[in-house]
């Protein structure tokens, strides 16, 4: 007798171990949960361009918000803004091709990263090719729109782009989109040496998707946007533009600069940054109602026991 009373004791125990397990684990799914959608919210909200519109640089003014950012990272030397994108940010370079994949313009850890420089161009894009890398990110952040110039008609009419660096403004004209793999060394070589430049630059034309029929020779300054592609594993898009001293009008002035693909809007942010957190939150909930259940059910079964045995 005294056996079976221990006995009972014992399946007590384990029947309140294995819910408080069961709650535990629910708590525990719901907080990371609950953490996913605030990291998500804070890796989107440091990567849009809202947050640096204070500082950029009016060069009438003698860019003097620009100024103010540079003093708080001195590694920020320029500006970019592809018209009728949301591509809008400050660029940076640092020591090397890595400092800046995470870690925001400000100079402080964000998985976003930043726009930046590689490393081996000089910053005043006196190179003959100056690549800048940026990570590809949902809702139009970064060089999330990059891929978009795979469209033919995203490519014919977005043509142009504004570059400040040195105090001054400089025209960009697009001329070529091209996606290739991410160790094409025949791409990725930053400031190409005099005798190699006629070269690059032809294979450069041979490998575009689409290329614009403007003028471009070894003497001219290119820039190259870079970021990964969404078509393959290694890939890359890649919008190519030249550097002049010409300065081209913003025909997307007051329109909507999401290229037609996907209106920048604060639902839709909030949407795509909280859906997944919600989903798992929703399915833990109503799996609630059938772990209780059990745990219910366990109770009666282990209760009906005693009460046959004893």
């Amino acid at each position: 007798m005294k056996v079976e009373v221990i006995g009972r004791g014992a399946i007590k125990i384990i029947n309140g171990i294995v819910n408080i397990m069961l709650l535990t684990a629910i708590v525990v799914l719901l907080a990371f949960a609950g953490y996913a959608l605030w990291d998500s919210h804070q890796v989107f909200q440091t990567a849009d361009k809202s947050q640096y519109a204070i500082y950029k640089p009016i060069a009438e003014d003698g860019g003097k918000s620009f100024k103010e950012l540079q003093t708080i990272n001195p590694e920020v030397f320029a500006w970019l803004n592809v018209y009728g994108t949301n591509i809008d940010y400050p660029l940076t370079q640092g020591k090397d091709n890595m400092k800046y994949v995470n870690t925001n313009v400000e100079g402080q850890y964000s998985l976003s990263g930043t726009i930046f420089l590689d490393c081996n161009n000089s910053p005043d894009f006196s190179d003959f090719n100056s690549i800048l890398y940026g990570h590809h990110m949902e809702r139009q952040a970064m060089f999330g729109e990059i891929g978009y110039f795979s469209d033919k008609n995203m490519f014919d009419t977005h043509r142009y782009g504004n570059i400040y660096f040195d105090g001054q403004d400089h025209g960009i004209e697009f001329f070529a989109f091209l996606h290739t793999d991410a160790y094409d060394s025949t791409v990725f070589t930053a400031n190409v040496k005099e005798e190699r430049r006629q070269d690059y630059l032809d294979g450069l034309l041979a490998k575009a998707m689409y290329k614009r029929d403007i003028m471009v020779t070894v003497e001219d300054h290119i820039i190259m946007l870079s970021t990964c592609s969404a078509s393959s594993t290694n890939g890359r898009d890649i919008l190519i533009g030249k550097i002049g001293d010409e300065l081209f009008a913003d025909p997307f002035i007051n329109t909507d600069t999401s290229g037609g693909k996907n209106p920048d809007n604060k639902n839709g942010m909030i949407m795509e940054v909280f859906l997944w957190p919600l989903l798992l939150i929703l399915a833990l909930v109503t799996r609630l109602p059938a772990l209780f259940l059990a745990i219910y059910h366990r109770n009666k079964s282990s209760k009906a026991e005693q009460n046959r045995k004893g």
